[in-house]
């Protein structure tokens, strides 16, 4: 049987035009997708520039089917996710991203940076260090390194702590002294509650040479050497807070009203006092100042009674318009009509009350003690050394 070529001569125009209409096809169905995938993509921009999250997420999964191998688009999916709470929808598209293999460098610590704050939102500490700690090397180090800090702060491992913040000085990230003097502090109370009180000592005295600025180190090395009864030391402690940190003297107030009962130096802490609150008026210097008045005028016992302390209520009335200075005078007179004098004071005591805590500038957090790390916003330092009647 002989071969017919005339069947391939007319073969290969039918072959041509079939590829031809094929290629066609495809090439509408690609552009079909691609003006789909935009178009749901920008149908999600809008959505999310009118705060209406719940259907940008849907547009944007809608965007995703179409065009799965779009990594923007998971970023963006992923961070609305986190947004609205849905942590485990948000850690599941980050783990997508990670695990593909065909992802950049870039992009991949960017979605082990965005994994790694999924966790931190979720409260999953032990997950979150361990993403951050994958971010070592790369563009997202400092960001993870003050997270890491933000972590063992609140977990108040101390040890990790100091030695983030000793990484983060060495690599000219900011200056961490104070808060190393912070941790050796933190680190000294917890040996005073087992009794070490020689172990902290040291600890304190660490912290003041890591940080000589710092308020904190010198106040409570001056309170345990007075504890320790080391009270001539402690008041030349305090002289040096005195004279490093004078805005902090107040703090150290009734401190120096026991140590001059303890040393009989009342003159030379009295006129310590006086020099600050003539330069700053303080209520906690204030009513240091009247306790040591009193003390002093026990002392003299020349059959007079001057009042020298209440005299200096007055006077401070007249500097610095004060409810709880006003408050404390009244406790002290007697009135024309004496039977309303508790009821009145009730009063004036209960309204001065929230005058006499500390707020936290960071956050508004008040307290009836002054706190070095804030429980409101873990800030350092955030709490001024003056109540709130002074602010």
């Amino acid at each position: 049987m002989e071969f017919d070529l005339s069947w391939i001569l007319l073969g290969l125009p039918v072959a041509f035009v079939l590829g031809w209409l094929a290629s066609r096809w495809d090439l509408r169905q690609i552009r079909a997708e691609n003006r789909q995938a935009p178009k749901a993509y920008f149908k999600g921009l809008n959505f999310l520039l009118n705060e209406q999250q719940d259907k940008a997420i849907d547009a944007f999964i809608e965007a995703v089917q179409n065009d799965p191998d779009t990594s923007e688009l998971h970023f963006a999916l992923g961070n609305l996710f986190r947004r609205r709470g849905e942590y485990n929808r948000a850690v599941r598209v980050h783990e997508h991203l990670l695990s593909r293999g065909d992802l950049s460098r870039v992009d991949r610590d960017r979605a082990q940076h965005a994994l790694a704050q999924d966790f931190l939102k979720a409260g999953l500490l032990d997950r979150a260090e361990d993403a951050l700690r994958r971010l070592e090397g790369t563009a997202f180090e400092a960001e993870a390194h003050l997270a890491l800090l933000a972590i063992y702060e609140r977990s108040r491992d101390w040890t990790q702590a100091a030695a983030i913040a000793r990484r983060m000085q060495e690599a000219n990230q900011g200056d961490f002294s104070g808060r190393l003097a912070h941790y050796l502090c933190e680190d000294a109370q917890a040996l005073l509650t087992q009794g070490q009180q020689a172990e902290a000592l040291q600890r304190l005295q660490q912290a003041i040479t890591t940080a000589p600025q710092a308020a904190r180190p010198r106040l409570e090395h001056a309170q345990l050497q007075h504890r320790m009864g080391q009270s001539a030391q402690a008041l030349h402690t305090l002289e040096s807070l005195a004279e490093q940190s004078p805005a902090s003297l107040p703090l150290a107030a009734q401190l120096l009203v026991d140590i001059a009962a303890a040393t009989g130096q009342r003159q030379h802490i009295h006129q310590l006092l006086s020099q600050q609150y003539e330069q700053a008026p303080s209520l906690d210097l204030l009513q240091a100042l009247v306790a040591l008045d009193a003390q002093i005028e026990e002392q003299s016992n020349d059959g007079e009674t001057k009042a020298p302390g209440r005299a200096r209520l007055v006077q401070h009335l007249d500097r610095e318009p004060s409810l709880v200075a006003a408050a404390q005078w009244l406790a002290g007179e007697k009135l024309a009509e004496e039977q309303y004098h508790p009821a009145v004071q009730r009063a004036l005591d209960h309204a001065a009350k929230p005058l006499t805590r500390y707020r936290c500038a960071a956050c508004g957090f008040e307290a009836r003690q002054h706190f070095w790390h804030c429980p409101g916003c873990q800030s350092w330092d955030s709490y001024p050394a003056r109540r709130v009647e002074e602010l």
